[in-house]
């Protein structure tokens, strides 16, 4: 069978790919926090014809023949750079001004951790601070309410935890709309005249951020290549400041997308002539030998 009928259907299932990716991007372009992907293709293995041979003193040397039998994708990569902030108005809603991602607990007897770039952030029904997207619990340091002078003691080292703003504190109840996150996450509320220090949000970051997982919901989770997760307070081991009423938007580019669109769509069409003409070739073949 003819070598370039293989490659040509290898050339069609990784160009799809191509296209399914492209696709995906595009109908992302505007899902907060999406994170946009590309992929990367690769030669298959090559056919050696005949190796190559070393110079002598009566002959030059010579090249190995190999034909090549096709593609293949290397790598579906995510970029991982910034989406542009977009202006909300909304207090609680927080744009990462750098690196790291916020942490939210999952769902079941033993939750795992997730990690995102979406800070629409609110208050629930049981004090429990939440994404207002599937009411996943925000992870940080908590203390015992304490009235706020301006500094803090909260304690910012060991694993972070589900951040709980009380109803009443000292018999003073919770001011509705006083709950606030400044740049560096720090988490203040009102009760009666007086406002507390609640807690502080934890930020997660990875030596190989690229390499987190996907799991829908525009969140992630740690894998064996993103590295272990270390935690830290905003500014501070590469993790950007807090801008209050933004939100990070996807980071697809949809010139780029539209352009490799069309270059996938094109390979597509040469890898589909490629087929066709080697079945003109078969079948030129097959008339050979009933003539």
């Amino acid at each position: 069978m003819l070598r370039s009928l293989y490659s040509g259907v290898s050339g069609l299932k990784s160009m799809q790919t191509d296209l399914d990716v492209v696709a995906n991007n595009i109908a992302n372009v505007n899902t907060p926090g999406f994170k946009s992907s590309r992929a990367m293709f690769q030669d298959m293995v090559s056919q050696t014809l005949s190796d190559a041979t070393a110079p002598s003193q009566n002959s030059g040397g010579i090249n190995p023949k190999q034909i090549g039998l096709g593609t293949q994708v290397g790598s579906i990569d995510t970029i991982t750079t910034n989406g542009a902030p977009k202006s909300t108005g909304r207090s609680l809603d927080l744009y990462i001004n750098g690196g790291g991602y916020f942490a939210v607990q999952g769902t079941g007897t033993t939750p795992q951790t997730y990690y995102t770039r979406v800070g629409a952030l609110e208050r629930d029904a049981n004090g429990d601070l939440v994404t207002t997207s599937g009411g996943m619990k925000v992870l940080g340091w908590t203390q015992n309410p304490a009235v706020y002078n301006g500094t803090t003691n909260i304690t910012t080292t060991g694993n972070p935890g589900v951040i709980n703003i009380p109803n009443a504190i000292n018999g003073d109840q919770y001011s509705a709309g006083s709950l606030a996150i400044d740049q560096n996450g720090l988490i203040t509320a009102t009760y009666g005249n007086q406002k507390y220090a609640i807690g502080e949000l934890a930020f997660a970051n990875f030596t190989n951020p690229e390499g987190l997982e996907k799991v829908g919901d525009t969140q992630f989770a740690a894998t064996a290549n993103s590295g272990a997760v270390a935690y830290s307070p905003s500014g501070s081991n590469g993790i950007g400041s807090l801008i209050s009423g933004e939100l990070e938007m996807s980071n697809v580019d949809l010139s780029s997308e539209f352009t490799e669109m069309i270059i996938a769509n094109r390979a597509y069409q040469a890898n589909a002539k490629v087929i066709t003409t080697s079945d003109e070739v078969l079948q030129n073949l097959t008339n050979l030998s009933r003539s």
